[in-house]
């Protein structure tokens, strides 16, 4: 006798009743019913991602917040519409293949392994929507987490992978975590980046040392420029020429890295520029050159509030014999770091707040390395290299009033030229 209630049995004797054989009936109800259960399965899909949407869908354009905008954007509550066709895989295997035990158990099995997945995506989705929610929040432009965020999403899978591999083979999750004690060092060699990234990013994030925007030197790796991007295992740079270069996430830490952020905060931009003297230039000055650089401005502004030694007392209080008595304690270079330090304070894009150094650093074979130190006001980086190259142009250009040489290496012409050739 037929029972109603079993569909498979019912459809089988439907098959026979027609002439077909027992065993080619089996097979066609069973692949007729899969079919039933696959289209139903799919309805149920569309049915759900329809009221979903278009009641969610509803629901968010009323609202003012944009954080439910955000759960839309990132398709939780589509993705939620697939646990519809895999409860009705679940009960539907139950109902229709319960005259076949092991197909029962292998088609509930895949379901359950296929809701764990769905399960493990929305999670994951749910997530991500938080960290997207976080960083319309001001606190996100100092504190990057995404490395964190990273790492809960792997933790998520790794659980899902758990799950799966207990249903798969029958084992309880805590016995098979028991097991992966054994393989603890297998483990941390195959995720050694991802371990490493994890504590460099709680380093980077806990002592705020670097964040999405900053520019960055990094000599070591020859890295120059702007973070993009900082994930669990690395960080990405774009570097001036658009370029970008990536690092793990432990080089942050593990080297020496230089972050230009303290500039950007102060609202000026960082001018270091050197020329060469040539040492044989340097000397003394006489009165003549005294007087040659009285009628510079700035000299003469130096000069009337008491800076250098008025050149008019040269011929009764100097020693003709000893250049280096009277006023001769300043060099001519001695009175070009004066001009520098006074022309650097008076230009109009030089924040006079900050440091105003000019120095020479040891010598060379290129000669003595004088070096300008100072601030730019404007600390976009096209215009603040424009400026800086008026200055330098302009000490190379005022440096032989001061009767100093820069220094430059011979080329073919000046072997040339001792030879007599040209």
């Amino acid at each position: 006798m037929l029972h109603a209630d079993d569909p498979g049995t019912w459809l089988r004797g439907v098959f026979v009743d027609t002439g077909l054989s027992y065993s080619f009936s089996s097979v066609l109800s069973i692949s007729t019913l899969v079919v039933i259960v696959i289209f139903a399965s799919w309805l149920s899909n569309v049915v759900a991602k329809t009221i979903i949407l278009q009641v969610v869908t509803s629901i968010v354009k009323k609202t003012k917040s944009n954080w439910d905008d955000i759960f839309l954007e990132q398709k939780v509550f589509t993705r939620l519409s697939h646990f519809a066709p895999a409860v009705v895989l679940w009960f539907m295997a139950g109902w229709t293949l319960r005259t076949y035990p092991a197909w029962m158990s292998a088609f509930q099995k895949m379901t359950y392994i296929y809701m764990v997945a769905i399960g493990t995506i929305v999670i994951n989705s749910f997530i991500e929507s938080w960290h997207q929610i976080y960083l319309t929040l001001t606190i996100s432009k100092h504190r990057h987490i995404k490395g964190y965020v990273q790492l809960l999403k792997l933790v998520v899978v790794l659980i899902a992978i758990l799950v799966i591999i207990s249903a798969v083979f029958g084992q309880r999750v805590a016995t098979l975590i028991a097991g992966l004690g054994a393989m603890a060092a297998v483990l941390i060699l195959i995720f050694k980046d991802a371990i490493l990234g994890l504590v460099a990013s709680i380093q980077l994030s806990a002592n705020n040392m670097v964040k999405i925007g900053d520019w960055i030197t990094m000599t070591s790796r020859g890295v120059d420029g702007q973070v993009e991007d900082i994930t669990l295992t690395t960080v990405k740079i774009r570097a001036l020429d658009k370029t970008i270069v990536t690092v793990p996430a432990y080089a942050l830490v593990s080297e020496v890295f230089q972050n230009w952020k303290g500039l950007e905060d102060a609202g000026v931009r960082q001018i270091k520029k050197s020329v060469y003297i040539d040492i044989r230039s340097i000397r003394f000055p006489d009165a003549k050159l005294m007087k040659k650089l009285s009628r510079i401005k700035i000299m003469a502004d130096i000069e009337g509030r008491g800076g250098i030694p008025d050149a008019k007392t040269q011929d009764t209080e100097t020693d003709q014999n000893d250049p280096s008595a009277g006023i001769q304690k300043f060099t001519n270079l001695g009175l070009f770091r004066l001009y520098s330090e006074e022309y650097l304070g008076r230009h109009p894009m030089i924040d006079n707040r900050q440091t105003i150094l000019v120095r020479h650093l040891e010598p060379s074979g290129n000669g003595l390395q004088l070096q300008f130190l100072a601030f730019c006001r404007d600390r976009a980086w096209v215009p603040c290299e424009h400026i800086q190259s008026e200055i330098l142009e302009h000490f190379y250009a005022i440096m032989n009033e001061f009767g100093l040489r820069a220094f430059q290496q011979p080329s073919g012409n000046d072997f040339l030229a001792v030879s007599g050739t040209i």
